[in-house]
């Protein structure tokens, strides 16, 4: 047997699960940074009569967004931010390579702590995905916005996700198709008393093989009102919700909405 087909029988032996990788799936299921990207243009222009530049993703993950941002839009710059080296060497690998060198040139990505970020001011921070959420007290977040309103520039804005309702609150589990594969959200505990959750990312494939807990988050389920105040305790003049309409998949500035079983916002935070 020669080593071309050694190779491709190892891989036909291995199920699509043990082949996967985790972060291209996450990508694929959960990240849409072409809605992000236009909610931020439309509200920074909104507030400030101009178009954004700079921005800062914290916990930027793979950088997929800070990569759209800075290769639909040659005038602009990004900072990602996370702690965890694997995932930025996949973002260096898998996104930033595939750039040319006109856009990789305009994105820095720092393993760093987001509470001990300095520099540089930027014109929007981005918190996506609601992974402000390790949070779990009042002082940590309110700490936390503090950060982020302290290296934002002066027109800054700072947009934070968020989601709730009615089934944030339960155990509960959740599942829809993407391309050829399954995408899977758990939620395994919930506290009523502190809040507190526990929620996993499953995949599972046309094969039948299953790829558990590929991420797995222990998060505080904060409420927008509670982010809010943080967010104006930290020194933010204007902290605006946009509420997703699921039917349009477009973001609109709201003040009074219907409980739902789950929803997903943005709070919009102005200096």
């Amino acid at each position: 047997m020669g080593k071309k087909d050694k190779h491709r029988q190892d891989a036909q032996a291995r199920t699509l699960a043990e082949q996967a990788d985790r972060h291209l799936l996450y990508e694929m299921s959960v990240q849409c940074p072409e809605v992000d990207i236009a909610l931020y243009n439309r509200v920074f222009k909104s507030l400030r009569g101009r178009p954004p530049v700079s921005v800062r993703e914290d916990f930027c993950g793979t950088a997929y967004f800070s990569t759209e941002w800075c290769r639909r839009y040659p005038e602009r710059t990004a900072v990602g931010v996370d702690l965890d080296p694997e995932v930025l060497a996949w973002a260096r690998d898998h996104n930033l390579a595939g750039q040319p060198e006109s856009v990789q040139k305009r994105i820095k990505l720092l393993q760093q702590n987001v509470l001990e970020v300095t520099a540089p001011k930027v014109d929007v921070v981005s918190v996506m995905n609601f992974s402000f959420w390790v949070w779990k007290t009042r002082a940590e977040l309110e700490r936390y916005c503090r950060v982020i309103h302290q290296t934002l520039g002066k027109e800054g804005v700072a947009f934070l996700e968020i989601y709730g309702g009615t089934e944030a609150m339960m155990v509960a589990k959740d599942k829809r198709k993407v391309d050829d594969f399954t995408y899977m959200w758990e939620q395994a505990e919930f506290n009523p008393i502190t809040h507190e959750t526990l929620c996993h990312i499953h995949f599972r494939f046309k094969d039948g093989s299953k790829l558990k807990r590929a991420f797995t988050y222990d998060w505080r389920l904060w409420t927008i009102p509670e982010v809010r105040e943080c967010l104006y305790a930290a020194g933010f003049k204007t902290v605006d919700c946009y509420w997703l309409d699921v039917d349009t998949d477009r973001y609109h500035k709201s003040e009074r909405e219907e409980q739902q079983l789950a929803f997903l916002a943005y709070l919009a935070a102005a200096k």
